[in-house]
């Protein structure tokens, strides 16, 4: 059954600005519902409006421009038309944040459904249901039901009198509480908490340890500072490509600290774009391929830096030891992938060899880092072999 999803921007906040419009993870709430909405499948994004303030035009034309197709429709006749006939129709409430998951779970079924809170003192701002229940601010109805709502309208609130249709018919209602409760939003004040929630629920496995306790701090603040701006996580990654890309230009001029400079600058580029994509709610693929080149051009610089040691120092033994440091390290990758453990945060990684360069940079012995990537990477590969080969064992007992 095809999905759709229904919002508002009409009513206003304390200020007198449309609640849609209060700020939120560097874009408005309205941005929020629609990507929101997008991830669970709905299209068209219908939102209904009563006036179209320059910054709500701002926030349609940002969203176009990333690929969401959403129609601001005043008038509810044509609301009705948008939609296919016998489609779901996803309704969030203006001035609701709802949980991405919850969006989900309740789009998977596409069945009429209403979320609902109870009627107790926390909830006194949510529109009431009956004695024991409010509406949470989100809702599954169908087409045919807007349709019916929309010919007896009048001059009653759309989303109000659709809600009431709904109960009347019989909608299943599902309590929702702690993570997957929506906040109704009526300050820009009350979003702080949520958008820590959001920061917090952004982040991704470390799978290495200059990661997880060199970089975190680094990522955490870079993230919540770029989270909102208009950086794309796709700009981030180029970056990281290209400053890997400069290191290799550094190191074949000799300049050896401004290429580790480079280095550490691109590690953790990758992890805030991810971070990043996940904030807007479109994640990352699993191997996006500029991610993907981030370790065939680390491997550049590398092969790069025993260059430059050839000429410049301990002669043809320095690229031999980089060209293998790479191979064992390119093996232990393809071997370690499908046997992904904890303890492989130890294993050679791209960023675990940057980090590693301080210290023999420091003593200006970079002949000496390129032997010990050459051990590291060697160690990595034959400890991946024996887990493997443990395993297969396992499996044939």
């Amino acid at each position: 059954m095809a999905l759709g999803a229904l919002l508002g921007a009409y009513l206003e906040d304390d200020s007198g600005s449309l609640r849609a419009l209060v700020p939120l993870a560097g874009r408005s709430l309205l941005e929020y519902q629609v990507r929101c909405a997008s991830a669970a499948g709905a299209a068209p994004v219908v939102v209904m409006v009563e006036r179209v303030p320059q910054a709500l035009q701002d926030a349609f034309e940002r969203l176009r421009s990333d690929g969401y197709g959403v129609f601001p429709v005043s008038d509810v006749r044509e609301v009705a038309s948008r939609f296919e006939a016998g489609s779901a129709i996803l309704l969030i409430g203006d001035g609701i944040a709802p949980p991405a998951q919850l969006l989900l779970d309740m789009a998977a079924d596409a069945e009429p459904v209403i979320a609902v809170v109870p009627d107790d003192d926390g909830h006194q701002q949510h529109e009431r249901i009956d004695a024991q229940s409010r509406w949470a601010g989100v809702a599954v109805v169908d087409s045919p039901m807007l349709a019916a709502t929309a010919a007896i309208l009048g001059d009653w609130d759309l989303q109000s009198t659709l809600l009431r249709r709904a109960v009347q018919e019989g909608a299943a209602r599902i309590a929702v509480q702690g993570d997957l409760e929506p906040l109704l939003v009526e300050t820009p004040g009350q979003l702080q908490t949520f958008e820590s929630n959001l920061l917090a629920a952004s982040r991704q496995p470390r799978d290495d340890w200059a990661s997880r306790y060199l970089l975190s701090p680094v990522e955490e603040l870079t993230t919540a500072q770029l989270m909102d701006s208009s950086i794309r996580p796709a700009w981030l990654l180029w970056a990281a490509l290209l400053l890997t890309l400069a290191a290799a230009v550094t190191f074949t001029r000799g300049w050896l600290g401004a290429g580790l400079v480079c280095l550490c600058l691109s590690a953790p580029l990758d992890l805030i774009a991810a971070r990043l994509a996940v904030l807007r709610l479109r994640p990352l693929p699993p191997a996006p391929w500029l991610r993907r080149l981030l370790w065939p051009a680390a491997g550049l610089a590398l092969a790069a830096l025993g260059f430059w040691e050839m000429r410049h120092n301990t002669g043809w033994g320095a690229l031999v030891t980089a060209f293998a440091a790479a191979a064992f390290a390119e093996a232990a990758r393809i071997e370690s992938q499908p046997h992904a453990r904890e303890t492989d945060i130890w294993l050679f990684s791209r960023r675990n060899a940057i980090f590693l360069a301080i210290p023999f940079a420091l003593a200006g012995a970079w002949t000496s880092y390129l032997i010990a990537l050459l051990v590291y990477s060697a160690a990595s590969f034959f400890l991946v072999q024996h887990v493997r080969r443990t395993i297969a064992e396992l499996t044939r007992s």
